[in-house]
């Protein structure tokens, strides 16, 4: 057996390179060298390193493959290991080379690519309304939305996340999380203390349920498949308040009350989270096992000085509101980018032009999506009771945010659209999927558990879909 190890010698460009006989264990030099062992005879190796590897089998003259390492040298009698070794190299050769070779066209292809989707899409938006316009749409439209809807969903989050802070505070969400605690087990296969997580994220955003699942004391006892499907159970629940509220207290044209759409809405939720998590737990379950998690559970000791409950009652209310307020803003900012970059190119592709054809107003377009949506009309109708075409916009944008989802509601409410039943399927399809595509990978990554993202995915489409149906037949029922 044979062994190569570079080592520091003057001389020729193979005179670095030494063979060492596995038999004899002495080393000499290799009769030949390629040039693509030049650089590397220059580093110094330990040639009795236990990660050394043989550099192959080989007879006198033969060449030999191992690592980019191409050398002649050696006895060895057995010329069928010399023919698998050279084979072998020389395909890990070609397979570095092709993987170099696509990464680079891939350097050449990804910017083309992104100038041409980009290229034609404003080429064709451009052709319809004319560049002019088209740009004013783009401005006015997300300035409207800034002005109009944003403001008014952060004046929610901040409200909304004063109470929940305050609730918090008090311990009103614990006596809440032992309420529910019976109702885990047998609705959705988790442990009775989930239901913190639940709360958490209804009264926040998604992410919420993973500072959760990462503390040892909350996931001791959880099995794998538990574990992971916090994600969609926590998703949809996530801004659960913020979309309950915004639905409840919209107004509509005939004065119709939509607070008990709202709440329909809210059942529909539930429903689809049922749906959602036993998916989930169902086809992650034979792979990732039944053993359950065991993590220590760190001992957190009261911070000296630092006691809530030792501080005077006003106090500790006016932290809460001013602590969950703070926590508002934060997420009534986090929205601003969905909202603005969604949702115009969401309204550029769901309406049509103005009366006076394209004059660069807010809210104009080109009207592809109900153009599209249109072909399904009746599935539509026939799951979700959409009169209209153009309401599929909202679950479409609520896949990647649920903010930028709610800004469509006031210009469909305008154009008289929407009804009750179409604010209880809001209100459950807006508050199950909550965005799901754009926080699922990041919270599955932070488990470890990446690779499951796809399967969280289709389970999370699903119970969307149950939410808006659900909500639908309820409403007939209930409204």
């Amino acid at each position: 057996m044979l062994y190569c190890r570079p080592v520091s010698s003057p001389g020729w460009p193979w005179a670095g390179v030494l063979t060492r006989d596995g038999q004899t264990g002495q080393d000499r030099p290799a009769t030949r060298v390629s040039s693509l062992v030049q650089p590397l005879a220059r580093r110094s190796v330990n040639p009795y390193d236990t990660g050394l590897q043989p550099a192959g089998r080989v007879i006198q003259g033969a060449l030999v493959a191992r690592q980019g390492l191409l050398l002649y040298g050696g006895h060895n009698n057995n010329t069928h290991h010399t023919a698998t070794d050279f084979r072998i190299g020389m395909e890990n050769q070609a397979v570095k080379d092709s993987h170099q070779g696509a990464a680079s066209l891939r350097r050449w292809l990804e910017p083309v690519l992104v100038l041409v989707i980009l290229g034609s899409l404003f080429g064709y938006l451009g052709s319809q309304m004319g560049l002019s316009a088209l740009v004013n749409t783009l401005f006015n439209t997300a300035h409207q939305l800034l002005l109009n809807t944003v403001l008014f969903i952060m004046g929610i989050t901040v409200l909304s996340g004063a109470l929940s802070q305050l609730l918090s505070e008090f311990g009103v969400i614990r006596l809440l999380e032992v309420l529910l605690a019976p109702l885990m087990k047998p609705v959705f296969r988790l442990p009775g203390r989930t239901a913190l997580a639940a709360l958490m994220t209804f009264f926040s955003d998604n992410p919420a349920v993973i500072s959760l699942a990462k503390d040892s004391r909350f996931r001791k006892g959880f099995t794998p498949w538990q574990l992971v499907s916090l994600t969609n159970f926590g998703t949809a629940f996530g801004m659960g308040l913020i979309v309950v509220t915004f639905m409840a207290t919209l107004q509509l044209p005939g004065g119709e009350s939509t607070a008990s759409a709202a709440l329909i809405g809210l059942l529909g939720a539930l429903i689809g989270s049922v749906v959602s998590t036993r998916l989930m737990q169902r086809m992650i379950r034979p792979l990732v096992g039944e053993t359950p998690i065991t993590d220590e559970v760190a001992s957190v000791g009261a911070k000296p000085g630092l006691s809530q409950e030792a501080a005077p009652t006003w106090l500790r209310v006016l932290n809460a509101l001013l602590d969950g307020g703070k926590s508002g803003v934060e997420l009534g900012m986090a929205v601003i980018p969905g909202v603005l970059i969604i949702s115009t190119f969401v309204m550029l592709l769901t309406f049509g032009p103005g009366e006076q054809g394209y004059s660069g107003e807010a809210f104009q377009g080109v009207a592809l999506l109900p153009v599209l949506a249109a072909k399904v009309g009746w599935l539509f109708e026939l799951l979700f009771g959409f009169t209209h075409a153009e309401l599929v916009a909202f679950p479409v944008t609520s896949l990647g945010a649920v903010g930028a989802a709610m800004s469509l509601v006031p210009p469909f409410i305008g154009k008289g659209w929407i009804t009750g039943n179409e604010v209880a399927v809001f209100t459950a399809m807006g508050m199950c999927w909550s965005g799901f595509l754009s926080t699922h990978t990041a919270m599955l990554d932070a488990l470890g558990y990446r690779h499951l993202t796809s399967r969280a995915i289709v389970a999370h489409t699903i119970g969307g879909l149950c939410a808006g149906v659900a909500a639908h037949q309820l409403y007939l029922w209930l409204g």
